[in-house]
């Protein structure tokens, strides 16, 4: 039987937002499936808690297999601070 896009695993993907505050530069790390969607929540204010209030822009994406691959790869880069602290660098023009 051929695999329709009900019955396959959606895409995932993995991002890296980020937004100047009083305190510094801030990253945030999430998964979702609809990527523009989700960052047009956060900037909506119906994101997560720690996103609201901020005008975040994206500093970095990955598109993953599926949710799962996706899960497993913010895990990664949430615990990746060089990783978040050179991308915000980087947005600021200081790399």
């Amino acid at each position: 039987m051929p695999e329709t896009e009900s019955s396959a695993e959606q895409a995932g993907f993995v991002y890296v937002l980020g937004c100047a505050g009083a305190g510094g530069y801030v990253t945030y790390v999430g998964w979702t499936l609809d990527l523009e969607r989700r960052l047009a929540m956060h900037n909506a204010g119906s994101g997560a808690k720690t996103t609201r209030g901020r005008a975040w822009r994206l500093l970095y994406a990955e598109r993953l297999p599926d949710r799962r691959a996706a899960m497993r790869r913010e895990w990664h880069l949430k615990r990746d601070r060089a990783l978040r602290r050179r991308l915000a660098l980087a947005a600021r023009g200081l790399d």
